[in-house]
C-alpha cells in the first residue's frame, strides 16, 4: 500500500528559492559598503581580533585535553599519585 500522495512534491528548502539569492545578493553589497565606509575600523581592530583568536583556538582545537583516551579513570589516577606517567603500578 502506497501512503504517499501523488502529485504533491515535497517544498523546496528555503536556500534554494529566489527570495534567499536576493538576500545573499543584498547582504553582500551591504557588506561591501559597510567595509569600505568603515575600512579603518576594521582595520583598527585586526590585532584585536587576532588576540581573541588565540584562546577560541586554544579552547577548540585541543580537543580532548585531560581526557587521557585510552586509559581508565582508576589507571590514570595510579599514575598520577605514583609520579611516574606511562607506567603501570
Amino acid at each position: 500500500m502506497n501512503h504517499q500522495r501523488e502529485g504533491h512534491e515535497t517544498p523546496r528548502s528555503f536556500w534554494s528559492s529566489r527570495y534567499a539569492i536576493g538576500l545573499l545578493v543584498i547582504g553582500g553589497i551591504a557588506a561591501y559598503f559597510l567595509l569600505t565606509e568603515h575600512l579603518a575600523h576594521v582595520v583598527g581592530a585586526l590585532p584585536f581580533l587576532l588576540l581573541l583568536a588565540c584562546p577560541l583556538m586554544h579552547v577548540f582545537m585541543h580537543g580532548g585535553h585531560g581526557h587521557h583516551r585510552g586509559r581508565s579513570h582508576s589507571e590514570s589516577k595510579s599514575n598520577s599519585e605514583s609520579g611516574k606517567p606511562g607506567e603501570p603500578s
